[in-house]
């Protein structure tokens, strides 16, 4: 049964690639064309395969609607927490998950540092979304014309010397931070807070939300925290992993 079941499943990737007809998918699994016809048949019940009027299959309506309700019903918190706590556990100090929704950038999770001095964030509080490493990331992946329109919206103010201080400023953050895949905060919102982020893909590539590792300089220097930075993003490349439906890879501390 898993061997039929195996063949079955086979058949999907061949289709992904584009229509095959009876004699192609036969081959494909290497089986006879009797037995290939039962898969399909069995697979076009489901709606996972159509057949074309020219004799050829493709991939049903059905595949599809499935994999949309399952994205749409994903949890990229519930995913990406284990992940969080342990890199917490690996490297002392405070981690956020955000994400970005009419128009704040919210954190939706939070691991405190082990470290007496903390940082005040509260789970469901907006960012500094002018400064924020997260909120960077997050905006970042916004289409070139939409980054431009959200940042003319914007107000600055500057928190710090170091605060982003006008839209044309930020706009050129974005970009720098879309071309290099991560982004800093170094004392742009508290002078003596760090934090360093990485964004979390969906199956398209596009970012769902985006992981940062926050620290004070009395714990750790800005230099300190961004030697972090490898393992932040193999931290988030695995959450992206699992959430996407690819193989997770755990990340590892070999670089922290």
């Amino acid at each position: 049964m898993s061997q039929t079941v195996d063949r079955a499943l086979s058949i999907l990737p061949l289709l992904a690639e584009g229509p095959a007809d009876l004699g192609q998918v036969a081959d494909r699994l290497g089986v006879h064309k009797s037995t290939a016809l039962r898969l399909l048949r069995t697979l076009h019940e489901h709606g996972l395969v159509y057949r074309q009027s020219d004799q050829r299959y493709r991939l049903g309506a059905r595949l599809f609607a499935l994999a949309q309700e399952a994205v749409e019903n994903l949890d990229i918190r519930e995913i990406a927490h284990p992940h969080l706590v342990r890199l917490n556990e690996i490297c002392g100090h405070t981690v956020h998950l955000a994400v970005y929704e009419e128009g704040e950038v919210l954190y939706i999770d939070k691991v405190e540092s082990r470290y007496p001095v903390r940082m005040y964030s509260r789970i469901g509080k907006p960012v500094a979304i002018t400064v924020a490493a997260v909120a960077k990331l997050l905006l970042a992946d916004l289409p070139q014309a939409e980054r431009r329109t959200v940042a003319d919206k914007l107000d600055y103010p500057m928190y710090t010397s170091r605060s982003t201080p006008n839209a044309p400023a930020f706009v050129r953050e974005l970009e720098k931070v879309r071309d290099q895949g991560w982004a800093t905060d170094l004392g742009g919102h508290e002078e003596s807070i760090n934090c360093v982020a990485a964004p979390l893909t969906g199956p398209d590539g596009r970012v769902v939300a985006a992981m940062s590792v926050s620290a004070p300089n009395v714990v750790v220097t800005a230099d300190e925290l961004l030697t972090l930075l490898p393992l932040v993003r193999r931290t988030a490349d695995a959450i992206s992993g699992e959430y996407s439906g690819r193989t997770p890879t755990p990340a590892k501390d070999t670089d922290s």
